[in-house]
Parts: structure tokens; C-alpha cells; sequence
């Protein structure tokens, strides 16, 4: 593939590592240490064909969650891979509600990224269709679909409980089942199996 990635990495021997094969694999590689010099890359980068950012950046434990949101302020609508070592539940929760198109966990292979990279570049706009594949596969009811659509955005079970007028009781029964459909055990492992295309 060609096109224009934005590498986001603090650590500098794994931002060389990583640029040097995404630059193999075709790409112009812009890089930057960090948030603010990563959002000032992008405008300077535009078009950018794809974004691939640390979320902890230094002593900044959430700038590749808040360059995702700047990100998509200013308008550069490129998928954004966010790569982390420490992919607690709330991280993954923010990346994704807040447009990323793939979380990648520490440590990966050079040749794992590059076909993330390709992926989220011929899938931009699929991930709806991806989930919906997803869904399909675990035989999920109308019911179950409607509350696994609300876990992916994040809320917890008695806000789902709220808005679809059921006890909260009745909704952890539901994500039982959408769990053991799935073959997961955490809402962790549903955010990977649902984001991991």
C-alpha cells in the first residue's frame, strides 16, 4: 500500500523500528514524540491516509486518547490504529468510542501493524459491518444486539438498565448470555473480539 501515516510513539528506538517498516511497506512516515506534535504533523501531513498513535505518550498517560478527539476536532478523519501496552477496560472504551478503527496490543510484530494498516485502510466505514458479521455469527437476539451495541459504547449495566426500561438484574442476565454466546468471559474480551477484525 502507499499513502501518508502519522506515527505517534515516545519510546524512539520503537518509533524508528516501526517507521522503517511502515515505510517498507509503501508509506510516507511522518513522526512525532508526542500529542501536540503529533496533531501539529497531521495538519501539516493533510491528507493523511492513516494515524497510528501510543495512547501513554511520555509522562502523558492518555495523549493518544486525546489526540484521537483532537484529531477528529480538526477534521482529519483517517482511521487511527491506537497501540498500547496497558489496555485496561476504560482505554479501550475511550479509543473506540472515540473513533479509533483498531486497538493493537504491546508487543506485536512490525508485520502485525502493516496488516492492521491495511485493513482499517480498505475497511474505513466497516466496522459497522464487521460487528453486525459478529453478531450474526453468535446468534445474538434483537434483545442481545441491542444491549451488546450499548457495551461497545461503553455504558455500564444499570445506564443500559435505564434506557431500555429493564432492571439492571435483567441486564446482566442479558450480557450473560451475549458473554457465553460470544465465547468470552470479560468485557474486555468482547471489546477484542468485536474490534479485532
Amino acid at each position: 500500500m502507499s499513502g501518508t501515516a502519522l506515527l505517534v510513539e515516545d519510546e524512539p528506538d520503537t518509533r524508528d523500528l516501526l517507521a522503517r517498516a511502515i515505510e517498507r511497506a509503501g508509506y510516507v512516515c511522518v513522526t512525532a514524540a508526542n500529542a501536540s506534535e503529533g496533531l501539529a504533523r497531521a495538519l501539516e501531513a493533510d491528507p493523511l491516509d492513516v494515524v497510528i498513535t501510543d495512547v501513554v505518550l511520555g509522562r502523558d498517560d492518555d495523549g493518544g486518547l486525546r489526540l484521537l478527539l483532537d484529531l477528529r476536532g480538526r477534521g482529519v478523519r483517517a482511521p487511527v490504529v491506537v497501540i498500547t501496552a496497558y489496555a485496561d477496560v476504560d482505554k479501550v472504551k475511550r479509543a473506540l468510542n472515540g473513533g479509533a478503527a483498531h486497538l493493537l496490543e504491546k508487543p506485536f510484530r512490525a508485520a502485525e501493524l502493516l496488516a492492521v494498516l491495511e485493513r482499517v485502510r480498505a475497511d474505513q466505514g466497516g466496522t459497522a459491518a464487521a460487528l453486525e458479521k459478529m453478531m450474526t455469527r453468535a446468534r445474538l437476539t434483537l434483545k442481545e444486539r441491542t444491549v451488546a451495541a450499548h457495551l461497545l459504547r461503553g455504558l455500564s449495566s444499570s445506564e443500559i438498565a435505564v434506557l431500555e426500561a429493564n432492571s439492571p438484574k435483567t441486564i446482566r442476565q442479558h450480557v450473560s448470555q451475549i458473554y457465553a454466546k460470544c465465547g468470552v468471559q470479560s468485557r474486555a474480551e468482547f471489546f477484542r473480539l468485536a474490534y479485532a477484525r
